[in-house]
């Protein structure tokens, strides 16, 4: 069994995505009190939220650093 090595943004995607779901983890919590008529929850969780768009940001930085370093043009000159 052979195993791929790690591209350039792997570890950039995988950082991003876990941001990601912490921030819709929070999203789910932070939204719970609407439905469910209690108080809402203090401003800071609301910031917990935007965590959501900062993984999505990272994702699309390691993707972007993938496509980058893996392109023909780059190659070429290597």
């Amino acid at each position: 069994m052979t195993t791929t090595p790690s591209g350039a943004g792997d570890r950039l995607v995988q950082v991003g995505t876990i941001i990601f779901f912490i921030g819709a983890l929070a999203t789910l919590v932070t939204v719970a009190p609407l439905f469910l008529g209690t108080d809402p929850f203090p401003s800071v969780a609301y910031a917990v939220c935007m965590l959501m768009g900062l993984g999505f940001l990272v994702a699309a930085a390691g993707v972007v650093r993938s496509v980058w370093k893996s392109s023909p043009k780059r190659a070429a000159t290597r």
